[in-house]
This record gives structure tokens, sequence and C-alpha cells, in this order.
């Protein structure tokens, strides 16, 4: 069983009632870019965080396959795993966050949204 809550202009997800150890998040970002623009400003956001925020991590593994970005990571023994598809529109991520951090996942949601917005703006 799944609880779906509108959140300004993307879905927001997490399994409840279920035996899941994982919690999804599916957060959709709207642009007005080139999928090439949106792309490459992803890349450069994600080797920004990965110098500022790199050591902390346990391991972060990434690679595009397409226009879709997989990923998976660990932090403080945990692992997030999701994948990032650009669309010709909007930018979908999804996340499946370990249920110690559901609890987080609003929060994480809103600054995903509200930081993939100023990445994905005009310029």
């Amino acid at each position: 069983m799944f609880l779906f809550l509108g959140v300004s202009d993307f879905e927001f997800r997490i399994s409840n009632f279920g035996f899941d150890t994982m919690a999804p998040v599916v957060i959709v970002i709207p642009h007005q870019l080139s999928k090439a623009d949106a792309r490459q400003r992803i890349e450069s956001h994600l080797t920004e965080l990965l110098g500022q925020y790199g050591s902390q991590l346990d391991h972060l593994d990434h690679h595009w396959n397409g226009d879709t970005l997989d990923f998976q990571g660990g932090v403080m023994g945990m692992t997030i795993s999701g994948k990032v598809q650009v669309e010709d529109q909007s930018v979908r991520v999804e996340l499946m966050l370990p249920w110690v951090l559901a609890t987080l996942a609003r929060t994480l949601t809103q600054t995903i949204e509200q930081e993939g917005r100023k990445l994905l703006g005009k310029s």
C-alpha cells in the first residue's frame, strides 16, 4: 500500500503498512531546458556535491544510462539508491531510503525540489 501526498508541483510517496525495508520517494521537477542542458547541469552539480560531501560517504557508485543517472551511495552504514531521469520537460528523481531515514523524507523531498528548481531554472 502506498500513501500519496501532493506537495507543490511534485509527487511525494512513501510505502506504508508493508514489510518493505526501504521507503520509495519520487520527486518531479519541471524544467524548460533541453535534455542535454539539464543533464549537463546535473553532472556539474553532482561533481560539486561530491567535492563538498564525498568524504562523508561510505561509497557512491553512479553511471549514466542514456538520460538516466543510476546511483547507489552509503552513509553511516546505510544504503540510499535511486535514479535521476532527465525528461523533455521535467527531471524525475526516485530515491529508495532505508526506513531509518524515512522520517526525513518530507524534508529531504522539499530540499531536493527547491535545489532542483534553482539548478534547472533558466539562466
